[in-house]
């Protein structure tokens, strides 16, 4: 199968599954984003937004050391604080990517809008590949009980399931979308706790 012969969300299963295997050559939440696509493309941008989910995963584990050093932890967190503003921004630009590829789809009498923007399940996608690699990693530990491999096997199952079920939905959204059965709109996430106009906590501090 080459990239014409895919659908959109079969591309996006296996640029997350290579984003997580090039990060794990590594394993390294400083190592340098080898990105094999052109920048501006689509491609780039899902395997950008997997390289931030699978770094974050690893800051979120690294900022839970009951160990840290506080002012350590305050630095993580607030890269943490930045690499969500990232994602967001990410996300935001492909669902500008949809509503271009869309924008032409007279909609049907009948049709509908959806709760979820379809970049926001791409980033769901995204982030259970990332949480699949990292469950399979605690079921071939040897060194836990049976009890908890079993546990983890369950849980890898479930996960699984929802890897079938995520790309089989978003394959029929975006489906819908084509067909004009449900209507496109960008739901801009307007955060703002990192905007120094409207956190009171920052514009207050300049005062």
């Amino acid at each position: 199968m080459n990239d014409s012969d895919m659908t959109f969300t079969e591309k996006c299963n296996e640029i997350f599954r290579r984003a997580v295997e090039d990060y794990h050559k590594t394993d390294d939440v400083d190592a340098t984003m080898p990105n094999p696509y052109t920048e501006g493309s689509i491609e780039y941008d899902l395997y950008k937004k997997n390289w931030i989910d699978v770094v974050q995963w690893h800051l979120e584990d690294i900022i839970r050391d009951p160990q840290i050093d506080p002012v350590e932890a305050l630095a993580l967190k607030r890269r943490i604080d930045r690499s969500n503003q990232e994602r967001t921004d990410l996300v935001e630009r492909i669902d500008s990517y949809f509503y271009e590829q869309f924008s032409g789809v007279k909609p049907l009498e009948n049709a509908r809008i959806n709760t979820e923007s379809p970049a926001w399940a791409v980033d769901r996608l995204s982030i259970l590949y990332v949480k699949i690699y990292h469950m399979q990693e605690q079921v071939n530990r040897t060194d836990v009980s049976r009890e908890q491999h079993d546990k983890c096997v369950q849980k890898l199952s479930v996960l699984n399931g929802q890897l079938g079920d995520m790309t089989t939905s978003i394959t029929e959204l975006l489906d819908d979308y084509a067909a004009g059965r449900r209507i496109m709109k960008v739901y801009r996430q307007m955060k703002m706790y990192n905007d120094p106009s409207l956190n009171p906590v920052l514009y207050k501090s300049k005062a």
